[in-house]
């Protein structure tokens, strides 16, 4: 057994939701005759394999994404924690969360959620305007999402709230007045995306054909400003691109994957990375549902693929998720990862005001963290 791994999380995917947003390009479907224990049988056997090939544990997060997960029964996600528990076992401060939609999530619901093992909600509020949230396809309204949240505070100690701007005609004084009031309920995280037109969507479509426009680079970096020194000022500061926390409240499963750590990816459309000390490897789940199920049903996992990472993408994901948080990657995590940094060019970058000075990491300022696309074809060799 490897006593150098690094330490594990487990992303487990439920792919049903009871709508679909416009926007979304995650893998989502509509839940239709699904049967809870043909799930749970699955999700236990792709556990079963995933044990397989990395057992050595605790693990120390699980993140329920989606779709909705807030849909699922309480007692699935209990069975689904406890088997975790008998196989590698839950590190004794482990955070679980589970994302949930307002409209999913009741107070017994999420009383059960917390009896099952659940220790952090992410709650998908998305917009405090209703007439955004009727354009964002989203089946609640405002206070449905205020009351959601204040239920939810009630239940567990942490919880986040999710929210797009630089949605299409919101101007600085609009979102100001938004992100006040979201603000003012004094959460302890937030995670705050702008929005993005995404292949294959509806929203892709109708912004291909003018239906629609969404803010210009230069408001879209306005917004951004605004938001940061908004969040800061209330007490959440920034620790990667997206997500404001405050001290004790940032999502720990998140940060382990910005940081390399490796993760097992459970359920449809699920990725994972896997070290053994040597190689790393990519893994990623069949994203069909009923694809999926079958193939766990026949082969015990629904994997669809299995790499190893070669040299370059190792380097190019080290850099392009360290490089989301504010606190940057190691220059040492860096040398290790064979990434060598020519010094006339990291101190021009540096005196764009696009790096920050550090001894001991790379840092991105917050305007390079806006192009982080540019910096990393800066940083990586041609």
């Amino acid at each position: 057994m490897k006593s150098d791994l690094p330490p594990l999380s487990i992303y487990l995917h439920w792919p049903f939701c009871a709508a679909i947003c416009p926007y979304c390009d995650f893998n989502v479907h509509l839940m239709r005759d699904m049967q809870p224990q043909q799930w749970r049988a699955a999700y236990f056997a792709e556990l079963q394999y995933a044990f397989s090939q990395r057992s050595q544990g605790p693990v120390q997060t699980v993140f329920f994404g989606g779709g909705t997960p807030s849909l699922m029964p309480a007692d699935m996600v209990a069975d689904i924690l406890s088997e975790i528990d008998r196989l590698w076992g839950l590190a004794p401060a482990a955070e679980i969360t589970l994302e949930a939609n307002p409209v999913s999530a009741p107070q017994a619901h999420l009383a059960d959620l917390s009896a099952a093992g659940i220790t952090r909600l992410s709650l998908g509020v998305q917009s405090l305007d209703d007439a955004a949230l009727k354009f964002l396809g989203r089946t609640h309204s405002a206070a449905d999402a205020l009351a959601a949240f204040r239920v939810a505070r009630q239940v567990f100690s942490h919880v986040s709230l999710d929210l797009i701007y630089a949605r299409p005609g919101q101007s600085l004084a609009m979102w100001r007045d938004e992100l006040a009031r979201v603000l003012a309920e004094a959460p302890d995280h937030v995670s705050l995306y702008q929005l993005t037109i995404e292949p294959d969507t509806p929203f892709h479509r109708l912004h291909a054909a003018g239906r629609f426009a969404v803010p210009d680079e230069d408001s879209a970096a306005d917004l951004y400003e605004m938001t940061q020194d908004m969040c800061a000022a209330a007490g959440l500061s920034a620790y990667e691109v997206s997500n404001h926390a405050r001290d004790g409240h940032a999502c720990r499963h998140n940060i382990a994957s910005w940081r390399g750590g490796d993760y097992l990816g459970i359920g449809p459309g699920a990725h994972g990375r896997l070290s053994d000390g040597q190689a790393r490897r990519a893994t990623i789940a069949l994203k069909a549902p009923q694809a999926w199920l079958a193939q766990v049903e026949a082969q015990g996992h629904g994997w669809a693929e299995d790499k190893i990472l070669d040299d370059e993408e190792r380097r190019t994901e080290m850099l392009l998720l360290g490089l989301r948080l504010v606190d940057g990657v190691a220059l040492s995590d860096i040398a290790m990862g064979g990434i060598q940094l020519p010094a006339d060019k990291h101190l021009a970058l540096q005196q764009a005001g696009i790096l920050l000075p550090s001894d001991s990491h790379l840092i991105a300022s917050p305007q390079g963290r806006l192009v982080l696309d540019h910096l990393i074809a800066e940083l990586l060799p041609s």
